[in-house]
């Protein structure tokens, strides 16, 4: 029998596999050459080389290039999209091969591994029901390392209703931390303005949490 999140989590593949399929990375709404604000965050949570990072929704994003660049040494990047992991690992090259990819829908995403760093730029805005926000938030306390950090860098709420036209939601720093209450504390928040590739301004909310 086929439970209503697989339907629903195969809806969505499908319509990424087709974004990703037909829309090239530098047209893309989210495309960023340099991923300032998280490689910011990453930075002050002062994290090892060897730390084991994930990367939430990351399948094109080119934080992945910029941290093997710096030395990072244990990458996880997972997206739901088998096709953006696909352009990811050509424009890598050899290099892909020091990256474990997932290829998975966050909120039914299932392994025993911890991570040291848990960053997501971008998928959290598209989790817009209270089931898919208690499995992703399920799933980052049972992730990350009981030392580890969580950044998420989402829509403000002065930013977009919709994205790559689905609907999202929008947060402040206030309305993410009592999501996440229970497990994580907030260290540092910040208001970031993200220009797309069509002059389009974005404006994001990004925040480092810890776990209590």
């Amino acid at each position: 029998m086929v439970k209503p999140e697989d339907k629903d989590s195969k809806t969505k593949k499908s319509y990424w596999e087709n974004i990703h399929q037909n829309k090239a990375l530098t047209d893309s709404g989210w495309y960023q050459s340099i991923p300032e604000s998280s490689l910011q965050l990453i930075a002050a949570s002062k994290i090892s080389k060897k730390a084991r990072i994930i990367d939430v929704g990351g399948g094109d994003s080119l934080l992945v290039d910029h941290l093997l660049r710096f030395g990072y040494e244990n990458i996880t990047v997972l997206d739901i999209s088998k096709q953006a992991i696909k352009k990811t690992k050509k424009r890598l090259g050899e290099l892909a091969e020091k990256v474990h990819w997932i290829c998975a829908d966050i909120t039914s995403f299932d392994s025993d591994a911890t991570f040291d760093l848990w960053h997501d730029r971008a998928c959290f805005h598209f989790l817009t029901n209270q089931q898919e926000l208690k499995l992703y938030t399920q799933k980052a306390v049972q992730s990350i390392s009981q030392d580890g950090a969580m950044i998420v860098g989402t829509f403000s709420k002065t930013g977009p209703s919709k994205c790559s036209g689905l609907p999202i939601k929008q947060y402040d720093a206030s309305t993410l931390e009592k999501l996440v209450s229970g497990e994580f504390e907030i260290i540092e928040n910040f208001n970031s303005v993200h220009m797309t590739p069509s002059n389009v301004k974005q404006n994001y909310v990004f925040c480092r949490f810890k776990r209590k």
